[in-house]
């Protein structure tokens, strides 16, 4: 190099950037992705102690255990496996001890917060019950169960206070009229959600009854589906007012109309709550009715085969979903699992109306069908009997349940409605309820319920009554507009379905002015489902700071719906309100 070039470089190299003559390091490597547990990709080892136990030991083989063992050597001789794992593929939950303030729900283990007492959970697929049935359930919650009786948001009904050395009894009694509690909880199969007016309505799509029979025939109780990831929600509806909350279900078959192929359904997957809420997604195919069972086996075995086992919080399908995408679930069901093509479907139209079928309704054979409101689902015994008796004594022997807590008397003739109405009013079943007795739904609450933090039952029973009171001149001038749902939840887990209430109130622990805490409610607004009113379902939204104790949510609603009533637009549902709103007109 030149005595010039030389300089120049010397020069220049106070301003290059300094070159690293080292060799580069090796890149880091990522770590390996954990698998999801997902049979079909990862291979059936269990990876976490729940799939261990389910692997073990099926679900369904501990009704020997409790026939042969438990019921005779009691309570303290269940092992813990059976108890919080098993016992719920028979439709069995330990319940809440009593006493146990709702502060103390997070802090306290399991076994401390639980009774040597049972919540069971009779399966009604489709709603569909005979008097016979619903009597022999209000006989055995009479006997076994200190009268209790509660309706849940998906057309079952629980009994509390059950000791397990009953059990074997409860059962024989429920087979006897074509009842079980088979796989009313656990990782399979729940209860299949039905429309309650289904081969009676007038304006039905399609008759979803043998669809139902079928699934609940071939699979409930069948060891192919026994071992899920987790629970499974099935939904199907051939009405036209959408009866069945299709989008928060796991898979949903929702009536259609097809321009070419006739009636059918539509399909959907990947719908549920809880604290991860998401709304199901339309598949894009049209089902045919004779397709259905072979339809609905494919999307489970999807979810057996895919769904995630690893974390237990993302097991649901909404997650596989999720991930998927409904392109990508479309091409495994059609190429993996039917085996052929699907045509493809369309959109359902919007609701015609109301869901919840309450007041008196002309059925297809004209007779008539009468939906009635219980308190927020709340019943006994004796009203299941009384219920019973009434309706026989009119000549009818049915009757169905809905995913509203309502229960629906049918086939009334005309001229027996008004003695009908008139009876059921007698045990607080009313055909003509407020709209704040309609529209208000609450979970089990802390009465029962180990993972609650506050009274739901009473407080909603509560609520209605003083805003029946405070708020006529409301009602009357018609200044609420549609009928606005308020769902009242004592923990996170939405078993009332908190985020697609109009008022959703989810229970937790509030502050007190003198620095103490008392239970209360996150407030959840303007959610809901497609509806008449509503084209596409949403979630509600929180509003920053707000949180509303016990003993003031009264006040709180009857200051939010007076705040709608004066600041609405014209024609605005509260819904949309809630959205629109400042939230200073909202607290």
């Amino acid at each position: 190099m030149t005595q010039t070039a030389l300089a120049g470089a010397t020069a220049d190299a106070s301003t290059a950037p300094t070159v690293d003559s080292s060799p580069p390091r090796p890149a880091r490597a990522r770590p390996a992705a954990k698998p999801h547990g997902q049979w079909k990709v990862d291979g059936t080892a269990p990876l976490n102690p729940v799939e261990v136990w389910k692997q073990d030991d099926d679900g369904l083989s501990v009704r020997h255990r409790i026939e042969t063992i438990y019921a005779h050597e009691g309570f303290d001789s269940i092992t813990d496996d059976d108890l919080h794992g098993r016992f719920r593929w028979w439709g069995l939950y330990t319940q809440r001890k009593q006493g146990i303030d709702g502060g103390k729900t997070a802090s306290l283990e399991p076994h401390e917060l639980e009774d040597k007492y049972l919540m069971l959970r009779v399966r009604i697929d489709g709603g569909k019950l005979t008097t016979e049935q619903l009597r022999t359930i209000g006989q055995i919650s009479r006997d076994f169960a200190r009268g209790t009786a509660d309706l849940t948001n998906r057309q079952n009904i629980q009994l509390h206070w059950v000791e397990v050395e009953s059990v074997p009894e409860i059962w024989r009694r429920l087979e006897a009229v074509g009842l079980s509690t088979t796989e009313a909880c656990g990782d399979v199969p729940r209860v299949i959600l039905g429309s309650p007016v289904a081969g009676i309505a007038k304006a039905e799509i399609v008759d979803p009854t043998e669809f139902i029979q079928e699934l609940s025939r071939r699979f409930i109780g069948n060891p192919e589906f026994s071992n899920l990831p987790r629970k499974y929600k099935t939904s199907i509806t051939g009405h036209p007012n959408q009866d069945t909350v299709h989008e928060i279900n796991d898979v949903s078959f929702v009536g259609v109309l097809h321009p070419e192929l006739g009636p059918g359904y539509d399909l959907w997957v990947g719908g549920g709550l809880s604290t991860a809420p998401r709304l199901a997604e339309r598949v894009g195919v049209f089902v045919p009715p004779e397709d259905g069972p072979a339809v609905w086996e494919a999307v489970t075995s999807i979810f057996r085969d895919y769904g995630y086992r690893r974390m237990r919080n993302k097991a649901r399908l909404k997650f596989l979903i999720a991930d998927w995408g409904v392109e990508k679930f479309r091409q495994i069901l059609e190429d993996e699992y039917l085996g052929r093509k699907l045509p493809n479907g369309i959109v359902p139209p919007q609701a015609k109306g109301l869901g919840d079928h309450v007041g008196i309704h002309a059925q297809k054979d004209g007779k008539f069908f009468i939906g009635t409101a219980p308190f927020v689902g709340r019943l006994s015994g004796d009203k299941l009997v009384e219920l019973a008796d009434l309706l026989e004594a009119h000549g009818s022997h049915r009757l169905r349940t809905t995913v509203h807590q309502k229960i629906l008397a049918l086939d009334i003739a005309k001229e027996d409605v008004d003695s009908v109405i008139a009876g059921l009013d007698a045990i607080g079943l009313n055909a003509r309820p407020s709209v704040f007795r309609r529209n208000t739904m609450a979970c089990t609450g802390i009465e029962f319920c180990k993972l609650a933090i506050v009274n739901t039952k009473d407080t909603a029973e509560y609520v209605i009554g003083e805003l029946e009171q405070r708020m006529t001149d409301l009602v009357d001038a018609g200044a609420l507009g549609d009928p606005i749902t308020l769902n009242i939840n004592g923990c996170p887990n939405s078993c009332a379905r908190i985020q697609t209430a109009d008022i959703g109130l989810k229970g937790i622990i509030v502050p007190t002015d003198d620095g103490g805490t008392t239970g209360g409610f996150q407030v959840h607004l303007g959610g809901g489902l497609a509806s008449h009113n509503r084209e596409e379902a949403g979630l509600g939204r929180t509003v920053r700071g707000l949180k509303v104790a016990v003993d003031d949510l009264a006040d709180y609603v009857e200051r939010l719906l007076r705040s709608y009533a004066a600041n609405r637009l014209a024609e605005e549902t509260f819904a949309e309100f809630a959205h629109r709103a400042d939230e200073e007109l909202l607290k």
